[in-house]
């Protein structure tokens, strides 16, 4: 089965958020943008092993968690055919309950 990455609103603006906390963190634009393009290639990279990762069941049905550079934690959902980015979280920060996106 040929799967698509689709990314939530909430997963851009994890990475929007991440990218700014590069700049902050006195990184460089191009230092930013490595960082979020390494994270894109991987993610992209789950169309060919959607289900790796972790289940999570206890937040939410079908709830897969990966971790990315030890750094980066990645919850998704394969939904038919499309792969499904709900969070790309930094550093330790916490999921909470997600609700499902029907």
């Amino acid at each position: 089965m040929d799967y698509s990455i689709r990314l939530d609103k909430d997963a851009k603006a994890d990475l929007k958020s991440i990218y700014s906390f590069i700049r902050q963190s006195g990184g460089t634009a191009i230092t930013a943008r490595g960082y979020i393009n390494r994270i894109l290639s991987f993610i992209a990279g789950l169309t060919s092993f959607p289900e790796r990762g972790s289940p999570r069941e206890h937040i939410r049905p079908g709830l897969r968690i990966i971790g990315f550079e030890r750094r980066i934690s990645i919850a998704f959902v394969i939904e038919g055919n499309t792969i499904v980015i709900l969070r790309v979280l930094y550093a330790g920060r916490q999921f909470e309950a997600m609700p499902d996106t029907d």
